[in-house]
């Protein structure tokens, strides 16, 4: 058998030259989004780096902040299926995944996919469904797969989660535990639109008949083609150091000169050191960059980690959160 010659590694300049090529998308997506959509700038975002980072959303907000239209403009843009689900508390697992039905015509079983065979799947208030409905929706964001009987099914290449938490009310609901929030890649604050964006807004929407439309402007393949861009970005040994580093000093405070041990239970997982990986990279590729800088990774850090640092009861006396951890970290640490 004769050796195969390893692919060359490309320089900065051939992967800066790929992104711009397969980034051509970017700029027509996020014009068509905000012709919708005022303001939330971040949250478009983040939904387009779980997109190139293929993981998922946890949105936290008050109703009424164009979180479902967010996602069903985004839908509508990319050419891709879309479903809403709003979760209840007498739901059950198949109304997320789907069933077999008895044929008796037939005298079989057939199989009933449900609404999570999609590409973009919101799952409005979460919370408010009973751990099985929840455990039946991650496992599917996890395994990328379904079972159904005795039937595994494989969910679309492209597929986007975004899953939405009222915090103002939480009577009736059920809170996500840490280990399957964790599973997320991206947790996002949505915020009230400022006084300028609300003024659009009402000249906007503030008739009876509001008519939005959206143009399709990529494939689901385009993104699948981006993917393989985004995993290529280069990330130096100095810029891995420093995302380890951040993971470690939520586990480890004082060993980083940070008084913080008294203030977290619990610090980020491995899965949090992969998921701002990915989201960095994807934030590169967003900026028309070939490698990771500092700065993606400050700017990626508290939506990958403020819901994967659980914080001790003696920090929520204080007022303290994981957003203050997470910032007093990025502070201290040195920036290489």
């Amino acid at each position: 058998m004769e050796n195969q010659t390893p692919p060359r590694k490309l320089t900065i300049q051939e992967l800066n030259e790929s992104v711009q090529r397969s980034s051509f998308w970017l700029r027509p997506l996020k014009e068509e989004l905000h012709r919708n959509i005022i303001g939330q700038e971040h949250l478009i975002e983040s939904l387009i780096i779980s997109l190139l980072a293929n993981g998922h959303v946890l949105l936290e907000g008050v109703p009424g902040l164009a979180k479902t239209l967010a996602l069903k403009t985004l839908a509508s843009a990319v050419l891709a299926d879309f479903r809403r689900i709003q979760f209840t508390p007498d739901m059950l697992p198949a109304d997320i995944i789907g069933t077999e039905i008895y044929n008796p015509k037939d005298v079989n079983f057939i199989t009933k996919k449900g609404p999570i065979f999609s590409n973009f799947v919101l799952a409005d208030e979460i919370n408010r469904a009973p751990a099985k409905v929840q455990s039946a929706l991650l496992e599917g964001m996890q395994e990328r797969q379904v079972t159904i009987g005795d039937q595994t099914f494989p969910l679309p290449d492209v597929f986007l989660v975004m899953a939405t938490q009222n915090p103002i009310e939480q009577e009736g609901t059920y809170p996500l535990p840490e280990a399957q929030v964790d599973r997320f890649m991206l947790k996002v604050i949505v915020k009230h639109p400022t006084p300028a964006e609300e003024r659009l807004i009402l000249d906007r929407m503030g008739t009876s008949e509001v008519n939005l439309t959206v143009n399709s402007i990529v494939s689901a393949k385009d993104i699948w083609r981006s993917r393989k861009v985004v995993n290529a970005v280069f990330m130096d040994d100095r810029v891995k150091d420093y995302i380890v580093s951040i993971i470690h000093a939520t586990r480890e405070p004082a060993h980083y000169g940070l008084k913080l041990k008294d203030y977290i239970l619990n610090g980020a997982s491995p899965r949090g050191t992969i998921f701002l990986t990915l989201a960095s990279k994807a934030s590169a590729f967003i900026n028309g960059r070939g490698f990771v800088t500092p700065e993606d990774i400050k700017n990626q850090a508290l939506d990958v980690l403020r819901h994967r640092i659980s914080v001790s009861y003696e920090a929520e006396a204080e007022g303290i959160t994981s957003e203050d951890i997470i910032t007093q970290i990025l502070n201290t640490l040195p920036v290489p």
